[in-house]
């Protein structure tokens, strides 16, 4: 189980202006975990993070590429409290360019998501569900490809950074985030989901948003911002001045860490630890203290 750490433990760990992470917590970051005391009191809640599961994927390095999303599925419904909602974070299919065959895949994995025992699921594209047709399958089985919501006194927005082949998310993107934004009180908790890192993590292997840098300029005023998000299969966590940063493991096979060797290869297959690498997040969040604590679940085999 993740450890607790109060927000007075966290501000001393972080210090002024550092940041701390840990393997088993990791909170929004240190501008994020003060500040909060007139917020309003809210309730907390729960949620779960699911991402890259390229369905449809077959062969090395993951032998039970039919099987890793199902395991992540009856996990969540396993939960002892069940989650407010849950979010997929792009890449639900392993890219096609055959179009019957890329909504097929689809189809498929939208009948696998239904069996979670969960009201609410948000879905954002990947580059490999959207960016071969600027997201027209998606949006035809999942929905919008951004959007906003609110869930106890945390504004979530949903960012495409996809569904541009150049990865971008282009200028009327940003000016609709503009103007989601613009009347907002500094001091709200928000939420970003989104699938590309927003920052310029390793470009070189296309681990960057072209324009990602206008989004968090125009993020940058407020003071509790935390970004969700997936692309990189591993977890990573990075601050960019206040804003936090997390990434996600993935469903289908693990990539190297960030300029680690020469190619962006997944890391192969070990049958003596099976699914290493692989898994799912569960985040508890408490909107009055703009908090949130990670929990890093494993893919477990049968």
């Amino acid at each position: 189980m993740a450890q607790r750490v109060d927000r007075r433990d966290f501000l001393r760990l972080c210090g002024y202006g550092g940041v701390a992470f840990a393997s088993s917590l990791t909170a929004a970051g240190c501008a994020s975990a003060g500040g909060s005391a007139g917020r309003r009191a809210t309730e907390e809640f729960h949620f779960v993070q699911l991402s890259d599961l390229h369905w449809g994927f077959e062969g090395p390095p993951n032998p039970d590429s039919r099987g890793t999303l199902p395991k992540a599925i009856a996990a969540v419904n396993g939960l002892a409290q069940p989650p407010d909602f849950v979010v997929f974070t792009g890449d639900l299919t392993h890219s096609t360019d055959d179009p019957k065959e890329r909504r097929s895949r689809m189809d498929q994995v939208r009948d696998q998501i239904a069996k979670l025992n969960v009201k609410t699921v948000y879905f954002m594209p990947g580059e490999h569900d959207a960016s071969l047709d600027r997201g027209e399958a998606f949006q035809e089985y999942f929905g919008k490809t951004h959007y906003t919501f609110d869930h106890k006194g945390v504004h979530f927005i949903v960012v495409d950074n996809v569904s541009d082949p150049r990865a971008a998310i282009g200028e009327e993107q940003l000016a609709w985030l503009g103007s989601d934004l613009i009347n907002r009180p500094r001091s709200d908790p928000i939420v970003v989901l989104t699938h590309r890192p927003l920052f310029d993590m390793y470009p070189q292997w296309d681990w960057a948003t072209r324009d990602g840098g206008q989004a968090i300029t125009l993020l940058e005023p407020f003071e509790h911002v935390t970004v969700f998000y997936g692309h990189i299969h591993q977890e990573h966590h990075h601050m960019t001045g206040r804003i936090a940063h997390h990434a996600a493991k993935s469903l289908m096979f693990p990539l190297p860490a960030p300029g680690s060797q020469p190619k962006r290869t997944p890391i192969a297959w070990d049958p003596a630890a099976p699914y290493r690498g692989l898994g799912w997040r569960e985040i508890e969040a408490d909107a009055a203290r703009a908090y949130y604590e990670l929990e890093e679940r494993p893919v477990q085999g049968a």
